[in-house]
């Protein structure tokens, strides 16, 4: 009976020994804060580039309880905006908000999880990244280099840009020098015009300066805050290039792999709102600015003739050809991207689209 007693005694007590280190490490952890910086690509609180990682910001402070805190830094302030991959890749910051088609030097797939000429709409592309592989395919590809991405925002489909002169036909592209980055970008490049890449705070003075002939930036709310309506004529609303595009949050792996489940899950969460708010946000937004543009500052709307948009339409193709022939991580991601497109495109087709086409024949 003692050694009954005893072998109790010494279970309960290991027991304790052991549930205690438990509820100790679990109650610290619960209360543990975390302070972040992110870098972003934008001017500070550039409307919806800028503000929507703001917005991402308090979301995760909110829905954390305070446990979680994300300083937003404008381009520049702590690195250049085409600097925010390795910035965050190398932990001087924890967190960037950009455009992944910035890094194609670096990451030659990161391309397609931004936007792909004549590709997917929002609505497409949302539905590949949440239920298909294109969040997987991120996380792979971006993992190699010390990264978490997620989908922070969307703008939408975006005009093909501000043009200094008329564009009458496919002879007039011919030399210009055109602010475009990713594969559209290419594009241009096969049909005779010679793309840069630059961040949008430098479009108007190039333009201004001659050192542009063209530019595409975003839609008619992100061009008017930028007042490129002053600096050319002709704004083309040909949506080719950016049928849709992401705005991407990167997180340095090792500060999203050391965050409690509970606050990746926050973050996770606050990302797909803020991917939402950002895209209804430019629904409305870009329908103000654009009403401003025509009626009050006289801007001449103009479409792409046929011919260019057919060289367009093939030099894309091409583009996109090259760039899996080149980088089998660009054949993997394509591969999924075309393919859950080629799925979701016949609904979208019978739905969306041919009810747009009926709301034009029927309307006043």
């Amino acid at each position: 009976m003692q050694r009954r007693h005893f072998l109790k005694t010494a279970s309960l007590s290991v027991a304790g020994a052991a549930a205690a280190p438990f509820v100790s490490s679990s109650r610290a952890r619960a209360d543990e804060t975390y302070t972040w910086d992110m870098v972003t690509s934008w001017p500070k609180n550039f409307p919806a580039l800028g503000t929507g990682a703001n917005d991402f910001a308090r979301r995760v402070e909110q829905l954390s309880n305070g446990r979680m805190t994300i300083r937003v830094h404008g381009a520049g302030e702590l690195v250049p905006a085409l600097e925010v991959f390795d910035a965050v890749a190398a932990g001087t910051a924890e967190m960037g908000h950009s455009a992944s088609y910035y890094w194609r030097g670096k990451v030659a797939a990161s391309q397609f999880f931004t936007a792909v000429p004549f590709g997917m709409t929002t609505t497409e592309m949302n539905a590949w990244l949440y239920y298909g592989d294109g969040q997987t395919l991120w996380d792979e590809i971006y993992a190699a280099h010390n990264l978490k991405p997620f989908a922070v925002g969307n703008t939408g489909p975006q005009m093909a840009g501000w043009f200094k002169k008329e564009i009458n036909s496919l002879d007039d592209m011919q030399g210009l020098k055109l602010r475009l980055p990713g594969l559209a970008g290419e594009a241009m490049n096969g049909i005779g015009v010679s793309t840069v890449n630059m961040p949008g705070s430098e479009i108007f003075t190039s333009l201004q300066t001659g050192a542009l002939d063209a530019a595409d930036w975003v839609g008619p709310y992100n061009d008017l805050a930028f007042g490129l309506h002053q600096v050319a004529d002709y704004y083309y609303t040909s949506v080719w290039n950016e049928p849709s595009a992401v705005l991407e949050g990167t997180i340095n792996l090792d500060a999203w792999n050391a965050l409690p489940e509970d606050l990746q899950a926050v973050v996770t969460e606050a990302a797909r709102a803020s991917n939402l708010a950002m895209y209804s946000e430019f629904a409305f937004r870009n329908a103000q600015a654009l009403e401003a543009l025509v009626n009050e500052h006289d801007v001449k709307l103009r479409t792409f003739p046929d011919d260019v948009m057919a060289a367009l339409y093939q030099s894309s193709q091409d583009a996109i050809q090259r760039q899996v022939d080149d980088d089998e991580e660009s054949r993997r991601v394509y591969e999924s991207y075309a393919a859950f497109q080629k799925t979701v495109r016949p609904f979208s087709d019978v739905g969306e689209y041919a009810y747009l086409k009926s709301r034009d024949n029927v309307r006043d």
